[in-house]
């Protein structure tokens, strides 16, 4: 039996949000926190809109996460989110003691694993879910951002 709230359900979630970014003319990054199965927060990319480098998906979606949970300890919850974290994130996801981080796309050049960003010792990471999807999403994207100047 397919349980209906897996990875790909949520990872689905968060290419939702990725997809709000790229209309926005955001980078297109999108991120979901769960905790048993229910979406406490959900985020993507604002550092266009904000004007704020630090704005991004999975910064928005931990703040969202720990205001609704009351602290700033994540350590039962779960991040989707469509790109493989970057340094700076990596550093607030070690902090928030986050359980378990999937991502969708591998970022090469600027992912936390290329950089050597260390996480919690207690996370559990899972890549590779939908990512086709999501390099699609940004590939497209950076095709019409080049396009337009």
């Amino acid at each position: 039996m397919i349980a209906p709230f897996d990875d790909t359900y949520f990872m689905k979630k968060a290419l939702q949000e990725a997809e709000v970014a790229y209309e926005k003319g955001e980078i297109p990054v999108g991120a979901v926190i769960v905790i048993e199965d229910r979406i406490i927060a959900r985020a993507h990319n604002l550092t266009e809109q904000l004007n704020d480098v630090t704005a991004h998906a999975e910064m928005q979606a931990i703040t969202a996460a720990a205001n609704f949970l009351g602290g700033k300890y994540l350590t039962n919850c779960t991040l989707y989110v469509t790109l493989e974290p970057c340094q700076m994130c990596a550093g607030a996801l070690y902090w928030s003691q986050i359980a378990k981080i999937v991502y969708a796309a591998t970022d090469e050049k600027r992912g936390y694993k290329a950089l050597g960003t260390q996480l919690h010792p207690k996370t559990k990471v899972v890549g590779g879910i939908l990512a086709d999807e999501a390099s699609d999403l940004m590939k497209r994207f950076f095709i019409e951002k080049r396009n337009l100047n």
